[in-house]
């Protein structure tokens, strides 16, 4: 089983690197873009029968840090 787990910065949190991201795309000519957060995606390839609340604790202790980061999971079951 395969699952994906996807962190952002929390509102509020200031973003550097999706600040550096937009002034680059500036840079480039796209103006259209009005604000650019900056996360991380990480694979997992998990043993069948992994639970969910497992795979939120990993993201809880380390994958995540929960003061200043959202997570989401999106478990692939065929993949």
């Amino acid at each position: 089983m395969k699952a994906r787990v996807f962190v952002t910065l929390k509102p509020g949190v200031l973003d550097p690197q999706g600040k550096a991201i937009h002034h680059a795309l500036e840079g480039l000519g796209f103006g259209g873009v009005q604000d650019v957060r900056a996360g991380k995606l990480i694979e997992l390839d998990l043993a069948d029968g992994t639970s969910d609340d497992e795979i939120a604790d990993m993201c809880r202790k380390l994958l995540a840090n929960t003061v200043i980061e959202n997570f989401r999971i999106e478990k692939l079951e065929n993949a």
